[in-house]
């Protein structure tokens, strides 16, 4: 934990983001090169601090992967810090889709779909394309009265997000996978969809 909130911070705050950092601890948001980006941008958060772990108990190249020499931890979470240093977690980076070069990130088009009235749970995930590197399917659990179509969910994005940022392959389910503690398993829908298609992870090298 490097994040708090105090009870005197705005609502605002309190309610969408994790907090300031913790006294006697570092953040830092980074680019794919480790480079610190700009206030307000997004990037991996990384940490340093009393509070963070030192290794991975008889794992070494795992430490090395998750801590460099300076003893920053890679959360391995997308996230933003505001002018006044509130924290939002905006994703995961194993989420993050690369499409073409550009990087997609799930939970903005998942925002986005929310907005349609059809629209009662989402997920976005990426898939292995020969052409773009991964291309962006979507699951959705419908409202109940409801029958968009996939044609419909690609119209209603087209023009509002990105060009990139459209849906290829959307698909209408009756549940999300999730696991015990309730968090969406984007590799088991990414799995099922590959399965589906008959794509195999191999098609991108």
């Amino acid at each position: 934990v490097s994040f708090q909130s105090n009870v005197d911070d705005p609502l605002e705050k309190r309610v969408t983001s994790v907090g300031r950092v913790h006294p006697h601890v570092e953040v830092k948001v980074v680019d794919e090169e480790g480079a610190a980006v700009p206030i307000g941008e997004q990037g991996e958060l990384w940490t340093r601090g009393y509070s963070v772990m030192q290794r991975y108990w008889g794992d070494e190249e795992q430490t090395d992967a998750a801590i460099d020499a300076d003893g920053w931890m890679k959360t391995g979470d997308l996230a933003t810090i505001d002018a006044e240093g509130f924290c939002n977690i905006t994703g995961r980076v194993k989420d993050m889709i690369v499409r073409g070069g550009e990087n997609i990130y799930p939970r903005e088009i998942e925002e986005f779909l929310y907005n349609h009235p059809a629209v009662s749970q989402v997920q976005v995930f990426g898939l292995p394309d020969e052409r773009f590197g991964e291309i962006s399917a979507v699951w959705i659990i419908k409202k109940p009265g409801t029958e968009p179509t996939e044609a419909e969910i690609i119209d209603f994005c087209k023009g509002k997000i990105a060009h990139y940022k459209v849906p290829a392959l959307v698909r209408f389910v009756d549940e999300i996978p999730m696991t015990v503690t309730g968090k969406p398993q984007k590799f088991v829908m990414r799995d099922l969809m590959m399965e589906e298609l008959g794509i195999t992870a191999a098609k991108t090298a």
